[in-house]
């Protein structure tokens, strides 16, 4: 506990209150690099553990659907925190090899909400128990088998009211419309999925997706308008939205460039408001789907991206590496600490510079572009001088690319490196031993190793088996 605390201190990390009385850490003289080698065991057999268990015949629909979507509903909060903080070390033991955990790894920080908690929802169109294929809420079983049905989620304990009220009231303008729905493209129909969007002052966004197949364009223009006169005028009224999107995809997904987000009613955007911050939020912008918890998320962050001392070349620039709309850096740089972001989507590049605006921070910059072609550069820059940047890298779950990797891994001037990751028994792991490994020529690492020295769960999904796990890495 007293190395704990030292090593928190000496990092200028503060101690969280659910840290004081159950920090289980490594002595002192455990605190040191991984092994050399860092061979990953022999691969899980991680297939067995997705198989989905809720084809019980004796679960309802309503048990069956939440053992999918939410599988630790049944469990105390409590028994929810110890499955996800075990099942964390447990991806860090990976890391080294199977062998103890030489640093520090803090007990998991819980959400202040658990129910209720998602802003964002999106829920799928298709057949239901019932047979009608206008029903709106979440798939069970698959496609491939031909037992793909949509169940309401209203039952969900993770779904706010509000999310559940616009699901039902779109239900019931798409059984009201002519239209058929959009099942599978091959088939024709039109209606598809509706996102609902929420921000902690009730502000509601939805976002309906539709198929045009071949509807000529005056055909469309009259469904969109008895659309938005359900949602401003009829039953859906009931929704009090404070905006009303629409989008034309004919494809599984579209990006705003693909296909403009095109507004029936309302506002724009909504706003969000974060450790005293405030963010705009666009359709498909990306936002941490719990604001309570999100909070939690980016003070740690800010506490890990601490200078630590005042002599710390850490202490200059801050790059943001998958910065969407800017949330995370602009909390961790506290409007002191130059930040540099970096992101592929440009409509969350436009929304980070109007955030920096936002919030009268001069000293932002955010670039659009994939990372692996910007970042070498970007890197290359501080190697000739530039400092030494402390480095924030938030990917999907798809990870970062290789070609980023070996940018931070050998630019000599990043000595900081503070992982957040959603998925870190994923494609995260292969990125974490790319970065601790020793120098590997064929793979093009050549730069000094990394090594983890602290480690940290937020639970940002509360009756789910995920969480963020953020690891620091430095050299």
């Amino acid at each position: 506990m007293a190395f704990c605390k030292s090593f928190l201190i000496a990092r200028r990390i503060p101690v969280h209150p659910s840290w004081r009385n159950s920090l289980h850490l490594p002595s002192k003289d455990t605190l040191v690099s991984l092994p050399g080698t860092l061979n990953p065991p022999k691969k899980h057999q991680r297939k067995s553990a997705k198989k989905v268990t809720w084809a019980a015949d004796d679960l309802s629909w309503e048990e069956r659907l939440a053992s999918v979507v939410t599988p630790l509903w049944r469990l105390s909060y409590d028994q929810q925190l110890e499955i996800k903080q075990n099942h964390q070390e447990e991806i860090l033991k990976e890391l080294c090899g199977g062998a103890t955990i030489p640093f520090p790894v803090l007990p998991i920080l819980p959400s202040p909400v658990r129910d209720g908690y998602r802003n964002k929802s999106t829920f799928s169109v298709n057949r239901g128990v019932d047979g009608n294929p206008k029903t709106v809420g979440f798939y069970l079983g698959r496609g491939k088998h031909g037992n793909l049905l949509c169940v309401n989620g209203d039952h969900l304990p993770n779904m706010p009211e509000k999310h559940k009220l616009v699901a039902r009231c779109y239900q019931e303008f798409i059984r009201r419309s002519p239209l058929e729905p959009c099942l599978l493209f091959h088939q024709g129909g039109h209606w598809r999925e509706v996102t609902v969007r929420t921000n902690a002052a009730g502000h509601t966004m939805a976002v309906v997706h539709f198929h045009p197949q071949k509807l000529a364009r005056q055909e469309l223009e009259a469904h969109k308008a008895q659309l938005t006169q359900f949602f401003t005028g009829g039953a859906g009224s009931a929704c009090e939205l404070h905006s009303l999107y629409f989008q034309e995809c004919a494809m599984t997904r579209c990006t705003h460039q693909d296909s403009p987000y095109q507004l029936l009613y309302g506002h724009a955007h909504i706003y969000e408001q974060m450790l005293g911050f405030n963010f705009r939020i666009s359709p498909d912008a990306f936002f941490q789907v719990n604001h309570s918890a999100a909070q939690v998320l980016y003070a740690t962050i800010r506490d890990f991206c601490a200078p630590v001392s005042d002599s710390d070349p850490g202490s200059g620039t801050l790059l943001d590496i998958c910065c969407g709309t800017g949330a995370m850096g602009i909390t961790a740089s506290a409007g002191v600490r130059p930040l540099v972001g970096v992101e592929l989507v440009e409509q969350a590049v436009e929304d980070a510079r109007y955030n920096a605006a936002l919030n009268r921070l001069d000293n932002c910059q955010f670039v659009a572009g994939k990372a692996e072609v910007v970042l070498p550069d970007l890197v290359s820059r501080w190697a000739s001088g530039d400092g030494h940047p402390l480095t924030l890298v938030n990917p999907s779950r798809a990870g970062l690319h290789p070609r980023v990797v070996r940018a931070l891994r050998n630019g000599p001037a990043v000595r900081r490196l503070l992982y957040v990751s959603c998925k870190a028994d994923g494609e995260a792991m292969r990125n974490f031993k790319e970065l601790c490994c020793p120098p590997d020529p064929e793979k093009k690492l050549t730069g000094e190793a990394f090594r983890p020295s602290l480690a940290v769960a937020v639970d940002m999904f509360p009756h789910t088996r995920h969480c963020e796990l953020l690891i620091l890495f430095e050299r």
